[in-house]
């Protein structure tokens, strides 16, 4: 595995993190309505680190394959979707707005993980926790939407 072109994907991933220093989850998160099998704080950060890491060895180890365009193309998706969702549910604080990217992030991950399997094993394997996540992440999402229905977005208490 080239070592600079890991680089360049982690570098990708934690941008994409950065995010979630941007919008902090804050007193608003915390007097939300959660389900009671909502992970601790602490969680959060040990898995997305941990998750970048992995698919940043994953996009680094199929960027070079012969053959890899769709899998770089839903790389470079789950990424895009990943950076968008926490403005839109920490900054904008729209619970009802996240959930279509929710949606669309779980099919990148899904199309890539596919997608890195059929190129290299490892590859493909790394993007599993990922999936896991993603998966428990948007059930958390759709459960926080059911148990707030009168929370507003930012931009509607405005209005």
């Amino acid at each position: 595995m080239d070592i600079l072109l890991f680089c360049i994907f982690l570098a990708a991933t934690f941008g994409a993190g950065a995010t979630g220093a941007l919008f902090p989850t804050g007193e608003w998160y915390k007097g939300l309505n959660k389900p009671s099998w909502t992970p601790p704080n602490w969680v959060f950060p040990v898995m997305w680190t941990s998750i970048y890491l992995l698919i940043a060895f994953a996009g680094a180890r199929v960027a070079v394959l012969d053959g890899s365009a769709y899998a770089m193309a839903f790389w470079a998706m789950q990424i895009a979707f990943n950076a968008l969702w926490t403005p839109v549910f920490f900054g904008l604080r729209n619970l009802k707005g996240s959930v279509p990217i929710m949606v669309c992030l779980w099919i990148a991950v899904l199309g890539a993980t596919i997608t890195h399997m059929q190129l290299d094993f490892w590859a493909g394997l790394a993007f599993v926790p990922y999936l896991a996540w993603v998966s428990v992440a948007a059930a958390l999402n759709l459960e926080m939407v059911r148990l707030n229905p009168d929370q507003k977005s930012l931009q509607l208490q405005n209005l």
